[in-house]
């Protein structure tokens, strides 16, 4: 009796649903059920399409169509820029000129890609010869001498570009290997530097500080390019500001932290050439406006890459015989690399590159290839649309 008691009284309190204060009772578990709303219950109206010759057939199509004049717009805009490239990595294993007045010019790597109006030109190849001067500035003594011809005008803007090969920026090593607080103007302490990301490159064999530290900006860029000189004395000159995205200045400071600190800090070993010391505070770069500088530590994500060294936004450079002169400081022979003189002009579109003009064309091609391959495929065998006689356990 007392068993048939307790088993009435357990089901009276289930029956009921009610705790003994007549509320109801929470069920067990129950605060983890989501709210019983469309979303979360996922009871949200869909569409989904049935996918039928009619539909798919016709957007293959329209696809197509719409890919095609886009694609060509594309290509068009390309090819409305010249650019001309010119190697000169082997200038330096060239035999040195005997004076600059009788220099011994050779045949170099190019390429030209001139806009389809000058495609018909006839070019000249370019040359270029090696002079070595002992009595030169330490960063000038090795100058290579670049003849080249400009077969029709190039209206403004023109630009000049220096571009390697087979330089891997996108290494993860070295694309941390800087130091953000150091660039942006404070002082980093040697002890704090050393084992920190610019090893092995943060401090020098002395415990002094190097700045900037790093592989990065160890690793600058450090050919030059003077402007185009021809013939008949006509000089076009190239700026080096506006090179660089207008963010890129705010990244830098335009002190150095180490100002009250000179006998801490060094330059990096590869910046010996243009500061082989800063003996005062004026001789540490400010590379808020070393735009060349803010454009290399904007690391490439190709090992093939070009970076913008000059340009001009005012005049036109004039078709005509132009020689231009390269203070050669920056090795690339022993990563098997090459660097190269790039001068370019631009459309509405940018620079030359009609690879994604191609791939719109080629990407219109399949579509249309697939619409068609499709419609023949559904005129000479087509099936009725929810046929169950076509279903795997019906065969």
């Amino acid at each position: 009796m007392p068993l048939f008691n307790r088993s009435k009284k357990r089901g009276d309190s289930s029956d009921n649903g009610q705790d003994q204060d007549g509320g109801r009772k929470k069920e067990k578990g129950s605060w983890r059920k989501p709210a019983n709303t469309a979303f979360k219950q996922q009871r949200l109206k869909a569409w989904q399409p049935i996918l039928t010759p009619k539909t798919v057939l016709p957007t293959l199509f329209i696809i197509g169509i719409i890919f095609a004049p886009i694609g060509g717009l594309l290509v068009w805009g390309s090819s409305l820029v010249s650019e001309m490239t010119f190697d000169y990595t082997t200038c330096w294993n060239q035999s040195s000129s005997t004076s600059l007045t009788n220099l011994t010019f050779t045949s170099m790597p190019y390429t030209y890609n001139l806009r389809s109006s000058d495609s018909g030109k006839t070019i000249t190849p370019p040359t270029f010869a090696y002079y070595y001067n002992d009595l030169a500035p330490e960063d000038q003594k090795h100058s290579c001498y670049i003849d080249f011809t400009v077969v029709s005008d190039l209206a403004a803007p023109v630009f000049q570009y220096y571009k390697l090969t087979n330089f891997y920026q996108n290494n993860r090593r070295y694309v941390q290997s800087l130091d953000t607080s150091q660039l942006q103007g404070s002082y980093v302490s040697p002890s704090t530097l050393s084992g920190s990301n610019c090893d092995p490159l943060s401090v020098n064999a002395d415990g002094k500080a190097i700045y900037p530290c790093g592989l990065i900006a160890n690793s600058v860029f450090n050919d030059t390019f003077s402007g185009f000189a021809s013939s008949d004395n006509f000089f076009y000159n190239f700026s080096q500001s506006g090179i660089a995205w207008p963010g890129e200045a705010k990244k830098y400071s335009a002190t150095s932290g180490y100002t009250n600190n000179l006998d801490e800090v060094v330059p990096p070993p590869n910046w010996v050439l243009r500061y082989p010391s800063y003996p005062n505070a004026s001789s540490i770069p400010n590379l808020q406006e070393d735009e060349h500088f803010q454009n290399w530590m904007r690391t490439a994500g190709l090992p093939t890459f070009t970076k913008l060294y000059g340009r001009n936004d005012t005049a036109t450079l004039p078709a005509g015989q132009y020689q231009v002169l390269v203070y050669m400081n920056y090795p690339v022979q022993g990563y098997k690399g090459t660097k190269s003189l790039v001068i370019s002009t631009v459309s509405w579109i940018g620079g030359k590159n009609p690879f994604l003009g191609w791939a719109y064309v080629a990407a219109s091609c399949v579509f249309v290839f697939l619409a068609l391959a499709g419609t023949i495929r559904h005129l000479l065998k087509p099936r009725r649309l929810g046929d169950m006689t076509l279903l795997s356990w019906n065969r």
